[in-house]
């Protein structure tokens, strides 16, 4: 080969080195945007508000809604009852989003983790041909611990929520642009599920403070909210004129008649309204009977609305648990407290379980005969066992615990010492008056009183009756504990500031006792994982004792541990809190998903206030 024809060949191949180099950064380049051109291939819709009707693409458009929340269904469900609305002939899904379950400890956010990955949520939603009306608070009500606001807020002595108070305000604003980033992506005008957006929840029944409801749009707006906003309040003239905005569809809580549908129209004719919260079922509190209502009315209520072209929001199609201690309460007057359940069945068309009930199949029946498309068949059942009894055996108690104490003049709630949920234990000595009349004002919300590590009795919130007798004693510096439950924060109306804990003080025969001790046990997964008692020292007889089994399993599926054999607490399975117990009931059984459960061995613990021996645990495939 000559020289020349030797420079040809390198000049050839440097050549294509280049060529094959550029073409190698050419194809990176493509697959690096490529998730960026099929964000833009997906199809992008409007959804406006019409005079009277919802428009998607210009086209009249009925929500049928079936209404489910992410934080009270196990992740790996979310797909099947997305599914199971779709197959009762929903064609939307509404979902509150739960501010205090997403910001884990002030100004942090997870929208990622498990039941927290919001955006998953709303993506399976669209995945399933689904549209989304969010309901993202930042106060939701929903039978939720505090109505989704952080209890962070009430370490704050003077605050006041719901308003313009420039320190909840700062928490909002944090949440809103938090959230947000997340959602926005999602709505429908950036191909994504998200129709409509609502602001606050039924603040006509609340408050007047029209200025707040403004200030919380300007803040969705400036996130990138783009999609239409709604209110929801009764269908009473006050709460629509206190509640809606300009601007906004207005939802009825709920709607089912014209004289329902009337009154949005004197409110604003120039929007369309509907039926925000029609109600298949109901919530139930301790004590109670489980809330079964009539389904008769419900039929001819929806029967109404799908005849006359309404949309509506079913509340809830599916309703899931509130696991550990994110069940809420009411309070109609300060003396009267109602704590939800941790069942969060509410007697839905799908039951807590994910099954199809009774009512679901009238429900898919009426909605087929007036809807053009096909419902979906109803999706496969999911699995579930019944698992052997399981034999107990106490553990240690409460004091066996070696922690620290925190020294107060008087008494204050565990959320001033930066705790939510769980118990507090206060210690004294007595000084002067040793027996006779003990009142604690206010127990918030469940106490036990010990002297001298005797128990004497219980005081419970409900009912105003907050006094116990002390026995007379011949111990010198006799030494008065208390242990206080929380039951849940209150989640709707007036009396929402809601402390857990002693909440003022504590009199003996009118003597306000001074300098306590504090012992903190907030009793969630993190503690129970982290913190090991002493060796048991304490005996049975003083009372809230630990139970522990473990049981093997060949398969897994979903089951209801059943606690009647014990009083009153909350059990974990293998580290996860399934939530409270009572033997008042009605709620006897709790639900234990597939996912908690493992192939193998799994432990059961019991907390309980009362029981000294311990009984064994059966499980059953329904909750009754």
């Amino acid at each position: 080969m000559s020289k020349e024809q030797s420079v040809q060949v390198c000049d050839a191949t440097k050549y294509n080195q280049r060529t094959k180099s550029r073409l190698q950064k050419f194809l990176l380049a493509i697959i690096l945007c490529l998730p960026l051109l099929q964000a833009d291939a997906q199809v992008k819709h409007q959804f406006t508000l019409g005079k009277t009707d919802f428009l998607l693409d210009g086209k009249p458009f009925q929500v049928i809604s079936g209404e489910m929340h992410p934080a009270r269904i196990p992740h790996e469900y979310w797909r099947h009852r997305i599914q199971m609305a779709k197959a009762m002939g929903c064609n939307t899904i509404a979902a509150y989003v739960f501010w205090n379950y997403h910001e884990v400890k002030d100004g942090v956010f997870d929208f990622k983790t498990g039941n927290k990955n919001i955006a998953e949520f709303i993506r399976i939603c669209k995945e399933e041909g689904m549209w989304v009306m969010l309901r993202p608070g930042p106060y939701v009500c929903a039978e939720w611990d505090f109505g989704g606001l952080p209890t962070s807020l009430l370490k704050i002595p003077d605050i006041k929520i719901r308003c313009m108070d420039s320190r909840y305000m700062s928490a909002v604003t944090s949440y809103v642009n938090a959230l947000a980033k997340e959602v926005a992506p999602l709505q429908c005008s950036n191909g994504g599920p998200i129709v409509m957006v609502q602001v606050e929840n039924e603040y006509g029944s609340y408050a007047n403070d029209k200025e707040y409801l403004e200030t919380l749009r300007k803040l969705w707006l400036k996130g990138g909210i783009n999609v239409p906003f709604y209110t929801a309040d009764g269908p009473t003239a006050y709460m629509l004129e206190a509640g809606n905005i300009d601007g906004a569809a207005i939802g009825l809580d709920s709607g089912g008649s014209d004289g329902d549908f009337e009154q949005a129209k004197k409110r604003n004719a120039n929007v369309p309204s509907f039926s925000s919260e029609t109600y298949p079922g109901w919530l139930t509190h301790w004590g109670e009977k489980f809330a079964k209502p009539d389904t008769i009315g419900l039929k001819k209520e929806v029967e109404y609305l799908l005849k006359n072209k309404k949309s509506f929001n079913l509340y809830v199609i599916h309703g899931g648990t509130n696991f550990g201690y994110t069940a809420g309460a009411n309070a109609f007057s300060p003396t009267a407290y109602q704590p939800d359940i941790t069942s969060y069945d509410y007697d839905a068309p799908i039951d807590e379980q994910g099954n199809a009930t009774p009512k679901y199949f009238m429900l898919k029946r009426l909605i087929q005969q007036y809807v053009s498309y096909k419902i979906p068949e109803v999706p496969a059942a999911v699995k579930t066992i019944e698992i052997p009894a399981v034999e107990m055996k106490r553990t240690h108690s409460v004091w066996d615990y070696s922690l620290p104490s925190i020294k107060t003049p008087q008494p204050q709630p565990m959320e001033s010492f930066g705790q939510n949920q769980g118990m507090v234990v206060y210690k004294t000595t007595l000084i002067g008056h040793k027996s006779g009349r003990l009142k604690i004002w206010e127990p918030h919300d469940y106490a036990l009183v010990f002297l001298n590590g005797v128990f004497v009795d219980t005081v419970y919130r409900d009912g105003g009756n907050w006094e116990v007798t002390l026995p007379k004693t011949t111990v010198a510096n006799p030494v008065l504990e208390i242990v206080v439950e929380g039951m849940g924060h209150i989640n709707f109306a007036q009396f929402m500031i809601d402390r857990k804990g002693i909440t003022d003080r504590v009199t003996l025969n009118g003597m306000t006792l001074m300098n306590w001790q504090t012992t903190l046990l907030p009793m969630d997964e993190a503690f129970m994982g982290k913190v090991q008692p002493a060796a048991a020292k304490t005996t049975a007889d003083k009372l809230c004792n630990f139970y522990k089994g473990n049981f093997n399993l060949t398969e897994t599926g979903d089951t209801y541990f059943d606690l009647s054999n014990y009083t009153k607490g909350v059990v974990f399975v293998n580290g996860h809190n399934l939530g409270r117990f009572w033997y008042i009931g009605p709620q006897q059984r709790l639900y234990c998903p597939a996912s908690w459960l493992k192939k193998g061995n799994n432990e059961i613990v019991v907390f309980d206030f009362f029981k000294k021996e311990p009984a064994v645990i059966t499980s059953k495939r329904t909750i009754e």
